[in-house]
């Protein structure tokens, strides 16, 4: 059930709208107007933009692994000079999301998307003419910055046109772009670098987002949320309403949000680290670092610590393979249970089921077909909780600082990818054995799940503060 908060805006507070947005005192308040409409075809081309500009981030993002045996032997250098070039990229969309944020609450969801995408094809096709190691690890740091701005403003972006009851779907189905992109990734690499060789690869890596942002910039408004939170000028805010609406409508009606704004007040890392916030925030960074974790831990190093309990190198490759196979499906059944129920307890859950399921992968080393369900259950789990994180921040933030919100929790949580490896690293150098790995690795499912309860714990009671910014209403359990 829901319980409404009270209506806020820059100026006098306006008594509750009605279903098409419009107050009695006749302004009409964005997200009561989006929430009572069908999804217009921009908002679905939206949706599909960014959809695709994700896709072409996880392609990215995954290139340099489908182009690392082939460096390596062309260069005749070893696999383990190459481990700077692998986590380059890890730390560079930590710090592009990082920054990428605040600078989106400056200038615009829309204007940050548009550049990001186009540097990191930019910096992919510089990549794809080196000839040298170093030269290859910087170009990757470099493309990584791009690549983790792009994500969160894609997030951003889709939260803020989306209605109330299909957005935690709508921004998870946009987020599976990522491991939509990787898989096909490896697919279009099987058949380039045969054909082409590895600069291939990047050179349609760096072509296609180039070639997305100019549709961006074509096809996609800017958001209505965040022109409004800026203090835009109304013609302006109306004639971009009036790409989702018809202009009748509109009419003249004062445009407004139903949450407090107070444009050049409070910076948006200030609203971020704040007192209303500060708890939420910490969990989420907390939730999502954990999850990367376990991520990159097991996609990293689980095939290397399987053939040192003695399975065949081609068992161990198809069972990794397992893991992320059924994270499109775990993510859409997220955001649709999301839309309908708790979504903190949603997604709790999730990472409980993958504590209990990764804890029993070590249980069953002995029967390889039972593993193979567990891995696979562990991974659709994992990813599908995963995933879901930035919809529920990007409707934890007001509009002031939700690109800033949004992509903190993914800098800081990219801190816990290399973790991951590294750790992954010290676990096979102190050769324990599967059972412990996996036991051990329930741990950080079962921190993230609990940090999560303790956000809804001290955000649901204090709605005032910053319980429901996007929607103007309080989620309560259920």
């Amino acid at each position: 059930m829901a319980s409404s908060m009270q209506a806020r805006q820059v100026g006098p507070t306006p008594p509750s709208g009605s279903a098409d947005g419009t107050s009695p005192s006749g302004r009409l308040v964005v997200e009561e107007f989006v929430d009572g409409r069908p999804l217009s075809p921009t908002q679905w081309l939206t949706v599909i933009l960014c959809f695709l500009v994700v896709l072409a981030d996880g392609y990215d993002t995954a290139a340099i692994g489908y182009i690392a045996p082939s460096i390596s032997t062309l260069w005749e250098i070893s696999r383990s000079d190459l481990a700077p070039v692998l986590s380059a990229s890890l730390v560079g969309v930590a710090i592009g999301a990082l920054v990428g944020g605040p600078l989106a609450d400056r200038s615009g969801r829309k204007s940050l998307l548009i550049a990001s995408a186009v540097f990191f094809g930019v910096t992919s096709l510089a990549t794809a003419f080196v000839n040298d190691l170093q030269s290859l690890t910087v170009l990757r740091f470099i493309t990584g910055i791009g690549l983790g701005a792009a994500i969160p403003n894609c997030v951003t972006l889709v939260a803020e046109y989306a209605p109330k009851r299909h957005r935690s779907l709508l921004v998870n189905a946009t987020y599976c772009g990522f491991p939509v992109g990787a898989a096909v990734g490896g697919f279009a690499s099987s058949w380039l670098i045969p054909a082409f060789g590895w600069h291939s690869v990047l050179v349609v890596g760096g072509v296609v987002p180039i070639l997305l942002a100019l549709l961006v910039a074509l096809c996609v408004p800017e958001s209505v949320r965040y022109l409004v939170a800026r203090g835009a000028s109304q013609a302006r805010i109306r004639a971009t309403l009036g790409r989702i609406a018809k202009a009748a409508d509109i009419g003249q009606r004062h445009i407004v949000l139903a949450e407090s704004s107070q444009p050049g007040k409070q910076s948006a890392v200030g609203t971020v680290l704040s007192a209303p916030y500060r708890v939420g925030s910490l969990m989420l960074w907390l939730v999502y670092f954990m999850g990367l974790v376990i991520f990159y831990l097991l996609t990293s190093w689980m095939p290397l610590l399987m053939r040192d309990a003695g399975f065949t190198p081609a068992s161990a490759a198809l069972l990794t393979a397992l893991f992320p196979l059924g994270g499109g499906i775990g993510t859409l059944i997220s955001g649709w249970l999301m839309d309908r129920f708790n979504p903190h307890k949603v997604v709790a859950l999730g990472y409980v089921i993958t504590a209990v399921f990764v804890y029993l992968m070590g249980q069953q080393m002995g029967n390889v077909g039972l593993l193979a369900v567990m891995i696979f259950v562990a991974g659709t789990a994992m990813n599908g909780a995963q995933s879901s994180m930035p919809s529920l921040a990007a409707a934890f933030y007001p509009t002031d600082a939700r690109a800033t919100g949004v992509a903190s929790m993914y800098g800081v949580g990219r801190f816990g990818g290399i973790a991951g490896v590294f750790l992954g690293g010290w676990f096979s150098a102190a050769k324990l054995g599967l059972p412990t790995v996996f036991m051990l690795l329930a741990v950080p499912a079962l921190i993230a799940a609990a940090a999560l309860i303790v956000k809804w714990r001290v955000h649901h009671r204090r709605p005032e503060a910053a319980a429901a910014p996007l929607g103007g209403e309080v989620r309560q359990a259920r």
